[in-house]
């Protein structure tokens, strides 16, 4: 669960009531809320397939200007002409429907996970989500997104 200060540090971020939020699996090296965990059923029903939200406007803006770049249609070469890339990626959707499948099983979502996984790039933003919030490792496009934005934070670290 989400406490009160990150509820309303992540609503700021967001600039909306954060909702469906079940806690924060990332954080900024300021300390404040990267990406949330969210429920893959909204509060209404509604299926919702992003596990794993990025908040931080500085993180989302750098990922913002990669995608405006163009990078998708790179990565989207790469998938096509490196079969190593390809079965990781393919291991990173695998691990994302796990993930979401471990809080939830949500019928409509079957093989259904976030940013165009396996075959497609759609959102950098959802990738470098999944990698900031699992680790590096798991899934190698996110993993690159989050090497090519870093550092994105220009804050003070937060005194613990």
């Amino acid at each position: 669960m989400l406490t009160e200060l990150d509820q309303q540090v992540v609503s700021a971020q967001l600039g909306r009531p954060v909702r469906n939020a079940l806690s924060v699996v990332a954080r900024c090296t300021c300390g404040e809320p990267l990406v949330i965990q969210t429920s893959p059923r909204l509060s209404d029903g509604q299926p919702f397939p992003t596990l794993f939200y990025l908040t931080c406007p500085a993180a989302i803006a750098a990922i913002g200007t990669l995608e405006s770049e163009g990078v998708m249609a790179e990565y989207e070469k790469r998938l096509t002409e490196d079969s190593q890339l390809r079965d990781d990626y393919l291991r990173a959707h695998d691990d994302y429907l796990s993930r979401r499948a471990s809080i939830q099983e949500v019928d409509e979502l079957v093989g259904i996970s976030a940013g165009g996984m396996p075959e497609r790039v759609k959102c950098l933003h959802a990738l470098a989500a999944h990698s900031l919030a699992v680790g590096p490792g798991v899934n190698p496009i996110g993993d690159d997104v989050v090497r090519r934005i870093s550092p994105w934070c220009n804050k003070e670290v937060a005194a613990t």
